[in-house]
């Protein structure tokens, strides 16, 4: 499996891509992508694409989602997004509600890329996924990496707000330096629990208050 990925991020992951761990990884990934029996989700082309629309230096935000979605065209590269055209998955029409709810803004582009743009991480734990096979993926070897990403963001980066959403998400904040960091905590915003808090978190808001206080550009959500 080649890594395409930006490099702002090949500077700080060139150690863990050299590892006995990512070579594995990589070529369970690979053969899977060449098994003419399967169908893996994302695309290759896509498979980095969080990394490469937000480089190192400028994550402002890291939503941590756990795996891409297993339905046709769905995936994209990008936690909880899809691609324009696409209907928005239920977990995705709940954050959106909440950042009306929130910010007073109407989203209707279920394509988040632009958040990606602006300085949000959008990371999934697990990068790849099999058709209609959720979490098909997982303890393969991603998790470890997406791991160390995230400690290598909270090592190295400072006033990063990170959004950790349902038990999973927030099963990662002991890799997170709270003192040097914002980490907020909610429910998922699955249907089956955004009721039970999602809803009313006002992540939204409370990420650019921390971003203004700290002379970061906010993010348009």
């Amino acid at each position: 499996m080649q890594v395409h990925i930006h490099k702002s991020w090949e500077n700080v992951l060139e150690g863990y891509f050299a590892s006995d761990a990512f070579t594995t990884l990589s070529n369970t990934v690979r053969a899977h992508y060449l098994d003419k029996n399967l169908v893996v989700f994302p695309p290759p082309k896509d498979l980095f694409r969080a990394f490469n629309e937000t480089p190192f230096d400028a994550v402002k935000v890291v939503i941590l989602g756990q795996d891409p979605y297993h339905g046709d065209e769905q995936a994209h590269g990008l936690c909880f997004s899809v691609p324009q055209g696409i209907e928005a998955p239920p977990s995705l029409q709940n954050i959106f509600k909440e950042i009306t709810s929130d910010i007073g803004r109407a989203r209707s582009s279920t394509d988040l890329t632009d958040w990606a743009r602006q300085g949000v991480f959008l990371l999934n734990a697990i990068l790849t996924v099999l058709r209609k096979q959720p979490a098909s993926h997982r303890d393969i070897g991603w998790e470890n990496f997406t791991d160390f990403v995230i400690k290598t963001l909270s090592d190295k980066r400072e006033h990063i707000v990170f959004m950790l959403w349902g038990n999973f998400a927030r099963s990662k904040k002991h890799l997170i330096d709270t003192k040097k960091h914002l980490v907020l905590e909610a429910p998922h915003p699955s249907p089956l629990s955004a009721h039970r808090g999602f809803f009313g978190c006002k992540h939204f808001s409370k990420a650019n208050a921390y971003l203004k206080e700290n002379g970061i550009r906010e993010i348009t959500w």
